[in-house]
C-alpha cells in the first residue's frame, strides 16, 4: 500500500476515503459499520478530512459520449515564455469546449481535452488555436479518445475494485431542461440529499430521483466520487504514454488484467493512437518500479513509454459548459 507520510491518516480514514470514492452518496451509517465506528465518528472524520484539504470535492462523474459528444486530446511542448503561456491557458479555459487541462513535466508540457459534436468542430478549433499560439508551441500532437477505465482510489486500502468505463460508444440521449438542471447541480455536489437537490431546481424528490436513475441507466451519470488533493497526502500522479508494438484481443485482456491488479492504478485511457496509464505513487522511484515491471511483463507489446509528472489536473469551465442546454451554449 502507498505510504501516506505528509498528513497522517489512519486505517479508518483510508477506508472512509476509499468508500466515498466508490460512491460519495453512501450513507455515513453504512460506512460506520464497515470501519466499526459510530455514525457520529465517521461524520466527524469526513468533516476533518475536508477541513484539512484532503477531500476537495464531491462529484457526479458523467459521460459526454452518452450526450452525443466526441472527445479529443492535444499534447503540447512549449517554449518558456511565461506571459504568453498565461494567455494560452486563459484562452483555453475561456474557449467553452476545453473540458480538462493538465500541466506536465516530461515529454509534454501541457495536455488538454476538447469536446465536440464532430471532427469538423475539433478541426476548426485546433487550427485556430495552433495559428494563434504558434510562436510558443515547439511540438504538437493530437489524438481521439476512445474509452477510459477509471479506477476507485485503491491505493488507500490495497483493495482491488473493478474500474468504471468512461467514454466508449457515442450515443445521443435526449435530455431536457430538467435533466440539465439536475446535472448542473449534482456534478460538483455529488453528495447533496435528494430533497435539497429538488428544492434547488424547483422540482419534487420523486421526479429528481427518477431523473437521476434514468441518467444512471443510460450511462450519462457513471459514478459519484470524491476529489483528493494528493499534495496534502504527500503523493504524486504520473502519466505514462505508451506506444504499442502489437495489441490483439489476448494482449488487451492480459494488459487490462495486469493493470487492474495494481492498487496504484488511477486511469487507463485508450486513444486512437496510444494508451495512457496514470498511477498515484509516493515518489518517482515507486513509479519507476511499476513501469519497469510493466515493460518486463509485456516486452512484445510495449514499444515505448514516455513518462510525465502531472503538476496540475484541472477540470475547466468547458466541463460545466457540457451541462448547459445545447441551444443556450
Amino acid at each position: 500500500m502507498v505510504a501516506i507520510s505528509k498528513l497522517k491518516v489512519d486505517k479508518a480514514d483510508r477506508r472512509i476515503l476509499a468508500e466515498l470514492d466508490k460512491n460519495c452518496r453512501i450513507p455515513s451509517s453504512k460506512i460506520a459499520k464497515m470501519v466499526h465506528k459510530s455514525r457520529h465518528s465517521v461524520e466527524y472524520r469526513i468533516n476533518q478530512l475536508r477541513k484539512k484539504g484532503v477531500i476537495t470535492s464531491f462529484n457526479a462523474s458523467f459521460n459526454p459520449h452518452k450526450m452525443g459528444y466526441k472527445l479529443y486530446k492535444i499534447y503540447l511542448k512549449l517554449k518558456n515564455i511565461p506571459g504568453t503561456k498565461k494567455k494560452m491557458f486563459d484562452y483555453l479555459k475561456s474557449s467553452g469546449i476545453v473540458y480538462w487541462m493538465g500541466e506536465c513535466s516530461g515529454k509534454w508540457d501541457l495536455i488538454f481535452g476538447i469536446f465536440s459534436k464532430n471532427d469538423y468542430g475539433f478541426f476548426e478549433f485546433k487550427n485556430e488555436f495552433i495559428s494563434k499560439f504558434n510562436k510558443i508551441i515547439v511540438e504538437e500532437k493530437w489524438d481521439i479518445l476512445l474509452d477510459v477505465k477509471q479506477y476507485p482510489k485503491m491505493y488507500f486500502t490495497d483493495e482491488l475494485v473493478d474500474p468504471t468505463t468512461f467514454a466508449g460508444e457515442i450515443v445521443q440521449n435526449e435530455l431536457d431542461e430538467l435533466d440539465y438542471a439536475v446535472l448542473g447541480e449534482i456534478v460538483n455536489n455529488g453528495s447533496v440529499p435528494i430533497n435539497n437537490l429538488a428544492d434547488r431546481i424547483k422540482s419534487t424528490p420523486v421526479i429528481v430521483k427518477n431523473r437521476l436513475r434514468k441518467m444512471e441507466e443510460n450511462g450519462i451519470i457513471i459514478q459519484y466520487r470524491i476529489g483528493i488533493d494528493l499534495n496534502v497526502l504527500g503523493l504524486e500522479l504520473y502519466k505514462a504514454i505508451i506506444i504499442l508494438e502489437k495489441y490483439n484481443k489476448e494482449d488487451e485482456k492480459r494488459f487490462l488484467n495486469y493493470v487492474s491488479n495494481l492498487p496504484n492504478t488511477h486511469y487507463l485511457i485508450r486513444n486512437l493512437g496510444q494508451i495512457e496509464l496514470e498511477f498515484v505513487v509516493e515518489n518517482y522511484q515507486e513509479y519507476y518500479r511499476i513501469i519497469e515491471d510493466l515493460k518486463k511483463a509485456f516486452p512484445e507489446v510495449i514499444r515505448t513509454v514516455d513518462s510525465m509528472l502531472m503538476i496540475t489536473d484541472e477540470w475547466t469551465p468547458g466541463f460545466r459548459n457540457l451541462l448547459k442546454l445545447p441551444n443556450k451554449k
